[in-house]
């Protein structure tokens, strides 16, 4: 791994599923393929993509290219990828993986999620913009269709995001497979406690998506608190000669959470790997704690009147 020894957990099945991950949300396709191969270059061996990015072809060529260097395995490589909402008709389910492999060039996934509770109806309209674009599939039925995946050997492990407590128990209850991971948005100032929690005492990983609060998203808006500027973190940060990015990470790392830092500057995808030399005091992680805001910066707001939108409850 380039001299980096990443963290590892344990996932259904005996799956090793590195702890640092590389992330590829917003990441426009022109840029994204140089991302990756910094990523694995700098020792990265889990990368987290979904259809709904619409750069899955130049990820799967930047893996392609370093393989064929010789710079990794397929083997080496951990690929998240996600189901999105209009696939979530049972029937659909496996036509929506497909497209991610396809575009991905590989012959098995490591990790499917469901991108979301909420279905669409299926088209091409990807995008809700009023709730007649809502579907009543159940999210249930599409995890269940996502076994079968798991039975053909096409993924290694399955999973959920932007779940919330209840619709996880709902899944549990029902799976023959039960879900390894739930990705959800996690940072101080959305701390989620109850929700990790809960998923801890059901040994579901936690992934955690957005954990510097998702600064260049494309719908930030002007003057919003941004995590990375806190005071306490800049304290914590000097107090341990990192960076506030470096600090958040260790964060959920101390805590047993896997992350998926994004960026595409060489510099700080370097930079987001270099977490490992230190470790957060019992205090540092009560503090930080303590900033919690429930500032959901990745709200679903598009979808926010259907009936499994996971973001009314409280976890």
């Amino acid at each position: 791994m380039a001299g980096v020894a990443v963290p590892i957990v344990e996932l259904t099945g005996g799956v090793k599923f590195p702890m640092i991950g590389f992330g590829t949300w917003q990441s426009a396709p022109d840029v994204v393929g140089n991302a990756v191969r910094t990523a694995i270059d700098a020792g990265y061996r889990h990368i987290d993509c979904a259809w709904n990015y619409f750069n899955e072809k130049e990820v799967g060529q930047a893996i392609k290219d370093k393989i064929a260097e010789g710079k990794i395995k397929r083997e080496d490589v951990f690929i998240t990828t996600k189901l999105w909402c209009t696939y979530h008709r049972p029937e659909d389910v496996k036509r929506g993986f497909q497209e991610s492999l396809n575009d991905l060039g590989l012959d098995y996934i490591d990790l499917f999620l469901i991108h979301g509770p909420p279905a669409f109806k299926p088209g091409p309209k990807w995008f809700p913009t009023d709730d007649s674009d809502f579907d009543d599939a159940d999210y249930v039925d599409t995890f269940k269709a996502m076994e079968s995946l798991v039975d053909e050997g096409l993924c290694r492990a399955i999973g959920l995001s932007n779940f919330n407590t209840q619709q996880l128990g709902r899944v549990l209850q029902n799976c023959r497979i039960k879900p390894a991971v739930n990705q959800v948005e996690l940072h101080p100032y959305l701390v989620q406690q109850k929700l990790v929690d809960y998923c801890k005492s059901k040994n579901v990983v936690i992934t955690a998506y957005s954990p510097l609060g998702s600064p260049g998203r494309d719908f930030a808006q002007p003057g919003e608190a941004r995590v990375l500027e806190d005071p306490v973190v800049l304290d914590i940060a000097k107090n341990h000669g990192k960076t506030p990015a470096q600090v958040l990470l260790r964060y959920h790392l101390d805590r047993g959470i896997v992350v998926i830092p994004k960026s595409v500057t060489p510099s700080r995808i370097k930079e987001n790997l270099q977490v490992l030399d230190f470790s957060l005091t019992a205090d540092d992680i009560k503090t930080l704690g303590s900033l919690d805001r429930k500032n959901r910066y990745v709200d679903w707001s598009f979808c926010k009147t259907h009936k499994y939108f996971p973001f009314n409850d409280s976890a």
